[in-house]
């Protein structure tokens, strides 16, 4: 049977999220707009910065529960590169719409937010409640996604 646009898409970033080197949560994310991929991102290190699976897990050593102290990490969060890539490669990202594994962290919300992105489709809840209390206040619509859940 043939997905709809929004399983494709979600598929589509859970595949992403196979490139993910987290120890703890694989999550990717895809940002769309009329239909068109215009980046990827999963969560992982900075170019040319070591892989958590090389140096092992800083907040695992540190006994941070999942959703605080976002700080303590060398990662990325997927949404984050995904939006990164965008600026990286000159890619307009405005009145998109994204595509996550995972519903995105206060952080991600912000960066969400001020790049413009209208929609978040999510297959995975993530404990932060100010995420979601910011994009229902700056009217970013949130859409629990059936799509098949990651980490």
């Amino acid at each position: 049977m043939r997905p709809s646009w929004e399983e494709y898409f979600m598929e589509i970033a859970q595949v992403v999220a196979s490139r993910s080197t987290c120890l703890r949560r694989q999550v990717g994310a895809v940002v769309v707009k009329n239909r068109q991929i215009l980046t990827t991102g999963y969560n992982g290190p900075p170019r040319g910065v070591a892989h958590c699976e090389q140096t092992g897990c800083l907040r695992d050593r540190l006994g941070v529960p999942s959703g605080e102290r976002h700080e303590l990490c060398r990662g990325l969060h997927a949404e984050m590169n995904a939006i990164v890539q965008a600026a990286h490669n000159g890619v307009q990202i405005a009145g998109a719409e994204m595509y996550s594994t995972t519903q995105p962290c206060s952080l991600c919300a912000k960066m969400i937010i001020n790049a413009g992105i209208i929609v978040v489709h999510f297959s995975g809840p993530y404990p932060d409640e100010l995420a979601l209390q910011m994009f229902q206040e700056a009217n970013v619509e949130l859409v629990a996604s059936r799509g098949p859940a990651c980490g």
